[in-house]
């Protein structure tokens, strides 16, 4: 049970840290205020930070996965954009210039032409 309770408090004690650092309306001396604060006084400190701050907590964690969500989605779309599938006609006109390469029987390009034209 005490574990359980010291592994709980570790957690606790990390999230606000995490959340200090990274919230950009505290300044510089805000930070190394709340800092010595929560080194000093772990209990206490934790306890008044989640009081005083904890509201926005949950508001910064939301904007924060909300930006990570729009970066990935801009990744995925910037990445979509770069090598789109190749059309029906463009593969036809490859299939045609592997069978006059001679690349390709013309059993293998009808079967070829009849797998592109069913999808």
């Amino acid at each position: 049970m005490w574990f359980f309770l010291w592994v709980l408090w570790i957690f606790l004690l990390v999230r606000v840290f995490m959340d200090l650092f990274r919230d950009k309306t505290v300044s510089g001396w805000g930070k190394a205020g709340w800092s010595v604060f929560l080194i000093v006084l772990p209990f206490l400190g934790v306890f008044v930070y989640l009081i005083a701050r904890g509201r926005g907590m949950a508001d910064r964690q939301a904007e924060e996965a909300a930006a990570a969500d729009s970066r990935f989605r801009a990744y995925v779309q910037d990445a979509a954009k770069e090598s789109p599938a190749p059309g029906t006609s463009e593969q036809l006109a490859r299939l045609v210039e592997l069978k006059d390469h001679g690349d390709l029987t013309d059993e293998e390009y009808q079967q070829a032409k009849s797998k592109v034209l069913a999808a």
